[in-house]
């Protein structure tokens, strides 16, 4: 179902009654609005399965083949899981995401579901280009030391490396501090995907948060942000629409018939009866 008019005004109406605040550095300013997710999957013609009156929100692409479920009564600490089913032209995967990944960067990873980069770059490439420190060839971490990336190697379990993200609280001495948030790649997600989530993470652009909004950290920095609310929205309304036209221009592509070339001149004489 796409997204109605009655929920756009919803998300209007919540910016235009708040101050926006220039908030980072990502990894500690917190979940955000779960919105800047399930909004631009809906564009792009993903479908709610799951009952509209739970907690719980499932979408599910267009071609059955992605399906990622929000359950903010989540147990465990993954809100967020990704699953997608394998394929003959590759395996399944899964990924899951903890409660304050900022939601604007897993809308990094799930717009490259629906638009994949045009010039995808290895993983670390954006990571390394924001000043994040590359501590051996599998692990960097961001300048204050609280958010890591670890490239696991393979096990007796996996034929394949895994990508594990973690903020955490500052430690002493040796001893790490208690998880903020939590990111999971499984072996067989896509680098591109993987790639998206880290360049938004990297990025040294600040998110909007309202002035009482939940951040990861005491420590994340906010200043009242020289955009307007409007600008805001206008912001979250331009995305929705490109993601909208990308998918559309996707899935046409897709069922466009094949066509094959007349073979000139090699016709078969007609068999004489």
């Amino acid at each position: 179902m796409p997204l109605s008019e009655r929920q756009l005004a919803a998300f209007a109406d919540k910016y235009a009654g708040q101050i926006p605040f220039d908030t980072s550095p990502r990894h500690l300013a917190g979940a955000g609005d779960a919105r800047h997710v399930t909004h631009g999957l809906a564009a792009a013609g993903w479908s709610a399965v799951s009952d509209p009156l739970s907690a719980e929100i499932v979408l599910r692409s267009p071609d059955h083949r992605y399906c990622l479920q929000f359950d903010p009564q989540s147990r465990t600490s993954a809100w967020w899981r990704l699953r997608a089913e394998p394929t003959d032209n590759g395996p399944g995967w899964y990924a899951e995401f903890g409660e304050l990944v900022p939601a604007e960067v897993l809308a990094g990873f799930t717009d490259a579901l629906i638009v994949p980069p045009p010039q995808p770059t290895g993983p670390w490439q954006p990571v390394t280009s924001a000043g994040w420190h590359r501590d051996s060839d599998g692990t960097a971490r961001s300048p204050d030391s609280m958010c890591h990336i670890e490239l696991r190697p393979l096990s007796e379990f996996r034929d394949r490396p895994s990508w594990h993200v973690e903020t955490r609280e500052p430690g002493h001495g040796e001893f790490s501090g208690p998880r903020i948030w939590h990111a999971y790649f499984d072996e067989h997600t896509p680098a591109h995907l993987v790639g998206s989530f880290l360049t938004a993470l990297a990025d040294r652009g600040p998110l909007q948060r309202g002035m009482y909004d939940r951040t990861g950290h005491y420590s994340a920095v906010q200043e009242p942000s020289p955009l307007r609310p409007q600008q805001v929205v206008d912001a979250h309304a331009t995305r929705l629409k490109s993601l909208r036209a990308q998918a559309r221009s996707a899935r046409r592509q897709q069922t466009k018939p094949a066509t094959t070339p007349a073979n000139v001149g090699t016709a078969q004489p007609a068999a004489r009866r």
